[in-house]
């Protein structure tokens, strides 16, 4: 018995030991258990039938996991999230492609399609856009009204001050679902100045998107569906 209880002492010491040493590494390198603002607005807005867990540690960005019913969820993300709680901004925005009429390559270039944080384009739940990185650094991620989520990705010649570019997989989606707005956006998270591909990636594998992708895929068919029509 008292073997066991000698053991026991030294396993809690060796425990509060390990505890000790990862609470000053966290404090040294930045590491926290900080929720994602993506995730705690999803978590507060109780018109949404889903409950989220997340961690977040230094630049990593946060991976969202749903555990009830989708029975209650809100017709669009605007009324999932409360956009009120972020802090908005006005910018003029405009649309770009990765191509030729853009950013001057073709699609044989060995970048054609990199942006200048090293991610490729996208457009997606979580799309890239341009920014002017002393304004907006890379990684910011805005809600664009009537675009969605915007992740700060890239910079150019032309963007700066108060101006963005909405990354579109087309000339014609730029002309017909974008051209030119002046407009408020939110800041739903400033970047630190870095943005990964996992990064990226990791925030369109979300459960968000599982909420939403029937929505936004019927959304994008009512869009062709109505440039057929006469």
């Amino acid at each position: 018995m008292k073997i066991l209880k000698t053991l026991f002492l030294r396993v809690a010491i060796i425990i509060l030991f390990i505890l000790a040493i990862e609470s000053t590494l966290n404090h040294v390198f930045g590491a926290s258990s900080e929720v994602h603002p993506l995730e705690d607005a999803m978590r507060q807005n109780r018109m949404i039938g889903l409950e989220y867990k997340a961690v977040h540690r230094g630049s990593h960005v946060t991976t969202l996991v749903a555990s009830a019913s989708m029975s209650n969820s809100p017709a669009t993300i605007e009324e999932a999230i409360e956009l009120s709680k972020y802090p908005k901004h006005e910018v003029l925005a405009t649309g770009y492609t990765a191509g030729y009429e853009s950013t001057g390559k073709y699609p044989e270039s060995p970048s054609y399609g990199i942006t200048y944080s090293g991610v490729k384009v996208k457009r997606d739940l979580f799309s890239t856009i341009a920014a002017d990185l002393s304004i907006f650094p890379l990684g910011t991620i805005l809600w664009i009204p009537g675009y969605g989520f915007g992740v700060v990705a890239d910079k150019g010649g032309a963007i700066k001050g108060n101006h963005l570019d909405l990354y579109y997989e087309t000339v014609q989606d730029v002309y017909e679902n974008w051209g030119k707005k002046t407009l408020e956006v939110y800041i739903v998270q400033k970047g630190n100045g870095n943005l990964s591909e996992e990064q990226l990636n990791k925030l369109n594998e979300t459960k968000v998107r599982q909420v939403f992708k029937h929505k936004i895929a019927e959304k994008a068919l009512n869009k062709k569906v109505s440039s057929f029509a006469f």
